[in-house]
């Protein structure tokens, strides 16, 4: 039973873009208006400024009261047996009703006992008594003013800014019981209190003893309603609500022209990348940003630079496809033949000669196989690897000693320059670096006459090492320099078996050295008179930080 292939995982659906705004548009609005949010919190309150208010105006009343209570005090009516002096309600009534208007506040007078003397606010006049009530006062400004006014009342209402303030509770009996401040008075203190009444007015009142040679008869009770308190910090929040508007406005606008100035360009970088992902314009491009001249130019360009790489990925595939299509057609080609033409022969020297044939198809065809894979898993494989730190000086040395013991060099002579580091330290994968070393000596024995010196040249710079490995041979054709690292490129001396290398030798050492970061070259060598004495590979590498070689050496 076969397994079910499978199934390409299909791309993650993206969210559509809903709304006017966008979600970051959004989020940088709540974000900007955070703190204007909190001002404006801040500025229904106006504590500070309210309870300056509130004391001054507890000091007028206290002043007031004071010299009233004087007044009051004289009209006291000594006791023709001696005892205690008392006041009189019908003089203690002329004397508020002659005052009380003056001073714009409602006075009472309370006897020792606790009832009630005298209320401004009820006073006998022909015919029965007078109730007077305050009007509330005229409201200035406009619609708009007023109904931000009561907007921001309404809120402010809601904070808990004036829980600590009792309520205001007139029973139709008044006593002194009902009135902390009054009870001390009575008890010869002067004495503050405010409250709030029903429809959430302050009222401020102030309790004086009123005394005669330092005798308590009574206590005298001012009380007025804040209306000018509440109409001055009215007219305080009005303002600041003014300039928190245009702050608003300002910061919304703001948010808005910020939010433009990343969010379209992110848009269109989206887009770009997800034409560029579905395929729909092969050579869509991305936006070019970079004359902003910030993070998102960077980006831009970034992406540019990706896309970029990207295509000259899939053109490298293809070019590889097609050239791994050529490169194993030849030697199909030569095996059909051969097979083709071995069923018709008889002779049994020709038959054995197309075997021979057949056989070196085979292992070329394997040879071919063998680095295509290896050439196709490269990058991945690289991608994945640890790098750590590597001795180059120490690998060029047990390579060559490699090649002198296991006969390797084939009559030539592979010789490291007497002069070069004792340690040349750089980071990578030793395997890979050990494959690119063989790789370039391997290809310069096969150039170099029997007899001839491989020589390999280690130099260390402060950043970098290089390493160069020279032969004897004919050196490399004119022009052909860089052509030497394109994949299946063959340039073989003459009279080496045909087949015996693939072509991908070079190119897959030019791929480990740039995964390394490095740079990979090659060039001819010439003596004094300009005539080319061989061919010279040279690789560099970027040197490996103090402490890395260090903890590997140690």
């Amino acid at each position: 039973m076969t397994a079910a292939p499978q199934e390409r995982k299909a791309p993650a659906a993206r969210p559509g873009r809903r709304g006017i705004l966008s979600r970051l548009t959004l989020r940088i609005l709540a974000i900007n208006l955070f703190a204007v949010a909190i001002l404006f919190v801040g500025v229904l309150y106006l504590d500070r400024y309210q309870n300056s208010l509130i004391r001054a105006e507890l000091e007028a009343i206290d002043r007031q009261g004071r010299v009233f209570a004087q007044a009051v005090g004289e009209l006291a009516i000594p006791s023709a047996l001696g005892g205690p002096s008392r006041l009189s309600p019908p003089a203690l009534r002329r004397l508020v009703r002659r005052l009380a208007p003056a001073l714009d506040m409602r006075v009472r007078i309370f006897a020792p006992g606790g009832r009630l003397l005298v209320d401004s606010a009820v006073l006998p006049g022909p015919g029965g008594f007078i109730r007077m009530h305050p009007l509330p006062p005229p409201r200035d400004g406009g619609v708009v003013a007023q109904m931000l006014f009561d907007m921001a009342s309404r809120m402010a209402n809601w904070l808990p800014r004036r829980g600590d303030m009792p309520p205001y509770r007139e029973r139709a009996e008044q006593w002194a019981d009902d009135y902390l401040e009054v009870r001390l008075a009575l008890a010869g203190e002067t004495a503050q209190q405010v409250r709030l009444t029903s429809d959430g007015t302050l009222l401020l009142s102030v309790a004086v003893p009123v005394q005669s040679y330092k005798e308590v008869l009574g206590a005298l009770m001012l009380s007025t309603e804040g209306t000018d308190i509440d109409a001055a910090v009215r007219d305080v929040r009005l303002e600041i609500l003014g300039v928190f508007a245009i702050v608003f406005t300002i910061t919304v606008l703001l948010s808005l022209y910020l939010a433009g100035t990343i969010i379209r360009p992110v848009q269109r970088l989206a887009r770009a990348a997800e034409d560029v992902r579905t395929g729909g314009r092969r050579r869509g491009e991305i936006p070019n940003l970079a004359a902003r001249g910030d993070e998102i130019g960077d980006l831009s360009m970034a992406l540019r630079d990706m896309t970029e790489a990207l295509r000259d990925r899939v053109d490298a595939i293809e070019r590889f496809a097609a050239d791994v299509a050529h490169e194993i057609k030849n030697p199909l080609t030569s095996l059909r033949s051969a097979v083709e033409t071995a069923a018709r022969i008889e002779d049994p020297g020709q038959r054995a000669k197309l075997m021979a044939i057949i056989l070196d198809d085979v292992q070329r065809v394997d040879r071919l196989i063998s680095d295509i894979s290896d050439a196709s898993r490269l990058d991945a494989e690289l991608s994945r690897a640890d790098f750590a730190a590597v001795d180059l000086a120490a690998m060029a040395a047990t390579v060559r000693d490699v090649y002198g013991v296991a006969g390797l060099d084939h009559d030539r002579q592979v010789v490291c320059a007497a002069e070069g580091p004792e340690a040349a330290w750089v980071r990578g994968d030793e395997n890979r670096l050990v494959q690119v070393l063989r790789n370039l000596i391997n290809n310069a024995i096969s150039f170099s006459p029997v007899g001839g010196v491989i020589t390999l040249t280690l130099m260390a710079d402060p950043d970098q090492i290089t390493l160069a490995v020279e032969d004897a041979g004919p050196g490399i054709p004119a022009g052909k320099l860089d052509n030497v690292f394109e994949r299946f490129y063959s340039e073989r001396p003459a009279g080496e078996k045909f087949g015996t290398h693939s072509g991908l030798g070079l190119s897959i050492s030019k791929q480990i050295i740039e995964a390394h970061g490095g740079r990979i070259w090659a060039e001819n060598r010439v003596d004094a008179e300009g005539r080319v004495t061989g061919a010279r590979f040279v690789f560099r590498l970027p040197r490996a930080a103090p402490g890395e070689a260090r903890q590997n050496d140690g």
